[in-house]
């Protein structure tokens, strides 16, 4: 079986005058469906960089990026976008909600491009998952930032995505609550969605199937757990 997403000598610089910065350095690796992968490193060595391309919001120099056994580069710009509107969700450190919006038309917002039967059932279902039913009708502003968090974790849910991309979901919460947003993307997983989460937490990356460390734009280390 093919992998879910495998990524084949990978490469991306940035320049910015004459000075040019190789944020990822021919890197390969796959992921299986269902499997849940940290990605660890000091600040600078292409995690974030790598994430934007898996979720097609940056694009690489050099390499290959096979999405389901289909190689992105040959897209175009709406199948791209079609794409991660279709099969991609995103969970941000400083969760992206809309303060106009309550939790309910925040997660909402995640199936107004998608064809979803029951829109407000689903709805309601992942607000249920992600133990938020009672805050339903609470603006983001109400909130704490564990619960804040859940709501993002439940936009990202709401349209069954293929693929979590997450980007130190933990990095703003305390222990109890870092550790509450590591059980919902387990549980996510479990359910058979991908997950590829960034964290500085080695405590968190136990959490996952397996562990991908960077250095410098370059893969330096693997362990599976």
């Amino acid at each position: 079986m093919d992998p879910f997403l495998q990524i084949s000598s990978l490469s991306r610089a940035y320049r910015t005058g004459e000075v040019e910065t190789q944020a990822l350095d021919a890197i390969s690796f796959e992921v299986a469906a269902g499997e849940f992968v940290a990605l660890m490193g000091p600040s600078g060595c292409g995690k974030s960089t790598l994430l934007n391309i898996l979720g097609f919001l940056d694009t690489p120099d050099a390499g290959s990026y096979r999405l389901r056994g289909e190689e992105v580069a040959t897209l175009s710009d709406t199948q791209l976008t079609q794409l991660r509107r279709a099969h991609v969700g995103f969970v941000f450190q400083n969760f992206n909600l809309i303060d106009e919006l309550n939790v309910a038309e925040n997660v909402e917002v995640a199936l107004l491009y998608r064809d979803v039967d029951g829109r407000r059932r689903r709805v309601d279902a992942v607000l249920e998952q992600t133990g938020l039913t009672h805050r339903a009708r609470h603006r983001p502003r109400q909130l704490s930032g564990g619960q804040q968090q859940r709501v993002a974790i439940a936009r990202a849910l709401a349209a069954k995505p293929d693929l979590i991309l997450a980007d130190e979901p933990t990095g703003n919460l305390d222990s109890a609550n870092g550790a509450a947003v590591i059980d919902l993307l387990k549980d996510a997983a479990a359910a058979g969605t991908t997950v590829v989460m960034v964290t500085h937490s080695a405590l968190h990356a136990e959490a996952a199937d397996r562990t991908i460390r960077m250095l410098d734009g370059r893969i330096v280390g693997e362990t599976r757990l």
